[in-house]
């Protein structure tokens, strides 16, 4: 059984960084690309980035050159560095387990539970 973990959420002001983790137990970094989703309220949740086990990367156009997913698969965790965070960036961000290379809800086998993050302006 896969589970994930997320932490590092929070409130920051617009500008600010935060960074995310998710740590995976019950799987292989070569069993899944490992992504971030988020979810605002009222709006359905969205792909905001993948990485695939050779370490390339594909992002939301909301977050390029704004955030950065890495992993370290010897720990297997799962990194969202967050910089230049918008208002509009405030959701909760779910780490999640997929069996495709796409940003795409339907692939995702697993999720963890969320982390909330809040953006001020």
């Amino acid at each position: 059984q896969v589970q994930l973990v997320e932490s590092g959420g929070g409130s920051v002001q617009a500008g600010g960084s935060l960074r995310l983790s998710c740590a995976a137990s019950g799987y292989t970094y070569r069993n899944y690309y490992m992504g971030w989703f988020r979810q605002a309220p009222g709006k359905e949740r969205e792909g905001v980035g993948i990485i695939d086990s050779g370490g390339s990367t594909i992002y939301a156009d909301s977050v390029k050159g704004r955030f950065t997913i890495s992993q370290d698969n010897a720990k297997n965790t799962l990194y969202l560095q967050m910089n230049s965070l918008r208002p509009d960036d405030t959701a909760m961000y779910y780490c999640a387990a997929s069996v495709a290379y796409l940003l795409t809800r339907r692939h995702v086998h697993y999720w963890g539970q969320g982390t909330q993050v809040t953006v001020s302006s």
